[in-house]
């Protein structure tokens, strides 16, 4: 038992000349491409997450600006606030109301409707 600990610690099993040695060496290069794909794929991952958590602060701070903007557009077309405006310009607000005024198109005839036999 001794010897094998010695042995493992030395490394012997990596330098004996059988077919063993040339196994393990094939396996911690395995092992060690293994971790090195492990690694670079949690440091992609992370990039990914932090990159999600940037964007949503983004879409959080773009919303409540477009909120305060909703709002400032609300108030700014408020017809108090567009009198008030106008009266700095001495613009006056009109006395009559408005009336809408109702035009009636014309029907335009084809050459072939005057050929209709049943009307």
């Amino acid at each position: 038992m001794k010897n094998g600990v010695y042995g493992i610690l030395k490394a012997r099993f990596l330098i004996n000349e059988d077919a063993n040695a040339t196994k393990n060496w094939r396996f911690i290069l395995f092992v060690i491409t293994l971790a090195i794909l492990m690694i670079a794929n949690t440091q992609l991952y992370e990039q990914k997450v932090f990159r999600i958590i940037a964007l949503t602060n983004e879409v959080k701070e773009l919303r409540s600006d477009f909120v305060n903007k909703r709002s400032e557009l609300m108030q700014l077309k408020m017809e108090s606030t567009v009198a008030d405006q106008m009266l700095v310009k001495n613009i006056l607000p009109a006395e009559v109301p408005p009336i809408k005024i109702k035009i009636k198109s014309a029907v335009k005839t084809s050459f072939w409707d005057q050929f209709k036999l049943w009307q």
